[in-house]
């Protein structure tokens, strides 16, 4: 009989450990609104909590962090001849191998691909 509970335990351990969200770090990307030329820009999450932009001049990320389902971002807004300290926080609503969906209040929902 306990062999029986020891295997049950093992076996759902390793149902849990298959079933863990997809690993967040990585490169996302989704085309430039308002433009038509398939251009893509983005975030790259590396691991130990390095950020960096994917073709956005004006909005350098620096760092990230998860807790839970928030999303921090924090870097640089450049423009206008100034440049602001910014600290964004979205709400990961999907995370799978390919997709990144988050949002914030206020703000449009934000889709992102898994650069391959």
């Amino acid at each position: 009989m306990l062999k029986k509970m020891l295997m049950c335990a093992v076996l759902a351990l390793t149902a849990f450990a298959c079933t863990q969200a997809p690993a967040i770090e990585g490169t996302w990307v989704q085309p430039i609104p308002g433009l038509s030329s398939g251009e893509m820009q983005g975030i790259t999450l590396e691991k130990g909590g390095k950020a960096s932009s994917v073709n956005m001049a004006t909005l350098t990320y620096e760092t990230w962090s998860q807790n839970g389902n928030t999303l921090v971002l924090t870097g640089k807004s450049l423009g206008n001849g100034q440049t602001i300290e910014v600290n964004l926080q979205y709400n990961i609503k999907e995370l799978t191998d390919d997709t990144l969906v988050l949002s914030a209040d206020g703000e449009e929902t934000q889709i992102f691909t898994r650069q391959k």
